[in-house]
């Protein structure tokens, strides 16, 4: 059942309320109407409304502060607040109001104009809210919604989860902010191969901690795990020393708290496609067929992919465990490594390029040359040396 949005509007300007509360209630909003008596926001907690409508012209000073008290509170701190300013008295309105408010209106708004204020602020807290706030991906909520839809409207999917193998390893060893850089790498490598090899209309999300998942079609799932894959296995490494990339290994605790020689991370994708009508009933089915799918991959070392045999299409292929040197056999150098070893850059400022690039989805190269560090010229070179080592690769 579709949840009936709340919407809370607060005005002393009794023509104001009649209309907005006619047309809202009309449109099937729940209303909630307050003539600006609020002594605290604890009468708005009670009510939980998805948006709110203050209308600053009726407002006074010590009214406002109710602005500011939603924001600074835990509990009511996403919700979207419009305000419903005077056209005359503009800039001082919106100077008393630098904080504590997403949107404006000049007063006396179209109302079909601040029901579109209202869904896409509703939609932008929302976002943010069910968001991961380290790689900004959707959560689990969102994903949720996302795998509803495609089941109630019976569209043909693919549901993959990524699971990163040995990275609470690598956390203890190099810690939470190297973990973090190792998770949005993860993030951006997924972004950068669902956009070549995927739908426009593909989706992806992060669970949280080392869990991701991609949504596409039944016919891109292959190609994408392999890139990704590839692309995984030749720059996570990167994240470790020079002595443990070498040595394929670091020493750490296990889940056991024994001492071990754990390996490097790798990467388990579980997939599950639907090609039949009515194939799930719901996300439970669905992620019940991931967790077998995963629990039998986790018994294989290295990075690995494989769709569930009993919702694969007829291609026999389907039905393999497929792993890195299955289908690559090409070695890849990330062009930040190169310059380093050419001695163009530092390490310290590829850290920050690489902030900069998998925040932004702009080439490393262009943020390199933005920041100063290399010229056109340094990226050309190591383009070719990269070049070249694929090249040797695959001879």
């Amino acid at each position: 059942m579709k949840k009936v949005k709340r919407i809370l509007i607060i005005s002393s300007d009794k023509h104001l309320r009649d209309i907005l509360h006619f047309c809202f209630d009309g449109w099937g909003y729940e209303v909630f109407i307050h003539e600006l008596k609020i002594d605290n926001i604890n009468a708005i907690k009670k009510i939980s409304p998805d948006a709110i409508v203050i209308d600053v012209h009726s407002a006074t000073k010590s009214h406002l502060e109710i602005c500011r008290l939603l924001k600074e509170d835990f509990i009511t701190a996403l919700i979207p607040i419009i305000t419903l300013i005077n056209k005359g008295q503009l800039r001082e309105q919106l100077l008393t109001l630098k904080q504590g408010v997403d949107d404006y209106l000049i007063k006396p708004p179209d109302p079909l104009d601040l029901r579109t204020r209202i869904e896409i602020a509703i939609k932008r807290s929302q976002y943010s809210f069910y968001s991961s706030p380290l790689t900004g991906l959707p959560g689990a909520r969102l994903i949720e919604d996302i795998v509803k839809e495609r089941i109630e409207k019976d569209i043909p999917f693919s549901f993959a989860h990524i699971d990163i193998d040995n990275f609470k390893s690598f956390n203890d060893v190099y810690g939470y902010i190297k973990g973090d850089k190792a998770l949005m790498q993860t993030a951006y490598i997924l972004y950068s191969v669902i956009k070549k090899f995927g739908n426009a209309e593909d989706f992806m999300g992060h669970i949280g901690g080392d869990d991701f998942v991609f949504i596409t079609t039944p016919d891109k799932h292959k190609e994408i795990c392999r890139y990704f894959i590839f692309m995984f296995d030749n720059l996570m490494p990167y994240h470790y020393s020079r002595k443990d990339k070498e040595q394929n290994f670091i020493i750490a605790h296990n889940r056991s708290k024994q001492i071990r020689k754990m390996p490097l991370m790798s990467v388990t994708i579980a997939v599950v496609n639907k090609n039949k009508p009515k194939e799930f009933k719901n996300i439970v089915e669905v992620n019940e067929r991931v967790a077998e799918v995963k629990r039998y991959l986790k018994t294989v070392p290295g990075s690995k992919f494989m769709a569930d045999r009993r919702t694969s299409a007829k291609d026999k292929e389907d039905l393999l465990v497929y792993k890195k040197e299955d289908f690559f056999a090409t070695s890849y150098k990330p062009i930040g490594q190169i310059l380093i070893e050419q001695r163009k850059i530092t390490e310290v400022q590829l850290e920050e390029a690489l902030a900069l690039h998998w925040k932004r989805g702009i080439i490393l190269g262009e943020i390199l040359r933005e920041c100063g560090f290399v010229t056109a010229e340094d990226i050309e070179k190591a383009l070719n040396i990269q070049k070249q080592i694929l090249e040797k690769s695959r001879k």
